[in-house]
């Protein structure tokens, strides 16, 4: 009861500070609307995985060593993935005012493995100008498979951002967008302290992050190249540390993807990236900084580096009818782990999926879909595997207000 009220509040809420945007009034094509789905997901882990993370396939989170999450074989049920949101688009002497507020109920952060209200988007765009959280400028949100997991490709460039980004170029063949964008987060939500894998050192963050990228659409597609710049500073808190292990590199990332349509029933969806220090904006994150020797360095034998990583996800979309369809592919992430780090810590992921949808009726979605993700770790010869079922039921809703 308590919660529903806060449901409630919250929605009151974003109305009063949404509908003040239509007092810049005007045209037949102001709206407001209300959106969101539904969605239940149940089925079975016949492994095991960290249970916060249950109804979704991670390889970070797959065990790093045996029976570290207990025994295998656990049915779950969730309705994490249903959203809700409102959005809304305003005619003004600037340009087109649009507002975005949406949230879904899979627990981040401190919230981890809770059913609890997690923000998506919350954003306002004028023009050209964007300001607030939005999937970042490293992305491609188009280049994703359509998934029944939540988490989708473990290599995939994903991160829901803060950010201010500049679209000078926003035409039908392309787009050019810049943007400065929060230093210190993580695709997952988790402490970015965890990002630097070294005792007793936290990272310092004094400048954003410079992310870009170029997208141009053909008669069969379509590309997009996104590029990262990120200051990378840690000190050593440790209050009478043997060597100080303060230090700062740069880290940097390229991402190309490209859709392909290869007629009118089947998609080809693909995606590579390669960096360093750029691992939280994977959908699947892991350090960027860890420990590393220093040869020839008798002051310094050890420093801080940023860790190389690349990967790709490679994709085909299948209609096989209007009411039926299906996702079929493989993802991997690689990590070039630093000689210092943990026998165990995190080096290469892997994840396939298969699936098939159905569409019976407008607004409804049911499906079955089958989950593999590897874990390899860094140097003990460990490797973990998770395989998994999900079902799903989705049911879409929307409403909206035509503004005068």
């Amino acid at each position: 009861m308590i919660r529903g009220k806060k449901y409630r509040r919250l929605f009151i809420q974003l109305l009063i500070i949404l509908l003040p945007a239509f007092s810049f009034a005007q045209t037949d094509k102001n709206y407001f609307e209300a959106y969101g789905f539904i969605l239940t997901d149940g089925g079975y882990n016949f492994n095991s995985i960290d249970p916060d993370w249950f109804d979704v396939m991670r390889p970070t989170k797959l065990p790093k060593y045996k029976n570290q999450f207990g025994s295998n074989g656990n049915y779950f049920i969730s309705v994490r993935q249903t959203r809700f949101g409102v959005r809304s688009s305003t005619a003004t002497k600037f340009g087109e005012l649009k507002t975005q507020f949406d949230f879904d109920l899979f627990g981040f952060g401190k919230d981890v493995g809770q059913t609890t209200i997690h923000l998506v988007n919350g954003f306002g765009q004028l023009g050209k100008f964007i300001g607030g959280q939005t999937p970042s400028t490293f992305m491609d949100t188009e280049v994703f498979p359509v998934t029944l997991d939540y988490w989708g490709p473990s290599s995939r460039v994903f991160f829901l951002n803060i950010q201010l980004r500049y679209t000078p170029i926003y035409t039908d063949k392309e787009r050019f967008a810049i943007a400065l964008e929060r230093p210190g987060a993580t695709a997952d939500g988790t402490d970015y302290s965890n990002s630097v894998d070294i005792q007793h050192v936290k990272p310092r963050l004094p400048f954003p992050n410079l992310v870009t990228h170029y997208r141009h659409n053909w008669n069969w597609g379509y590309t997009q190249i996104g590029a990262i710049v990120k200051y990378l500073e840690w000190k050593d808190t440790s209050p009478t540390p043997a060597q100080d292990l303060s230090g700062s590199d740069i880290g940097w990332g390229f991402n190309a993807s490209t859709v392909i349509n290869a007629g009118k029933r089947l998609k080809f969806k693909l995606q590579g990236e390669y960096g360093e220090g750029y691992e939280n904006y994977m959908a699947d994150p892991s350090p960027d900084v860890a420990l590393g020797s220093n040869p020839g360095n008798s002051l310094s034998p050890v420093k801080g580096k940023a860790l190389p990583a690349w990967g790709f996800l490679s994709f085909a979309e299948v209609e096989w009818t209007k009411k039926l369809k299906s996702s079929i592919g493989y993802s991997m992430i690689n990590i070039e782990n630093a000689d210092l780090q943990s026998l165990d810590a995190f080096r290469k992921g892997e994840y396939a999926l298969i699936n098939l949808r159905c569409y019976p009726v407008d607004n409804v979605m049911f499906g079955i879909e089958y989950q593999y993700g590897k874990r390899h770790n860094f140097n003990d010869g460990f490797y973990s595997n998770g395989n998994k079922i999900q079902f799903s039921f989705k049911f879409n809703f929307s409403q909206k207000f035509e503004m005068k």
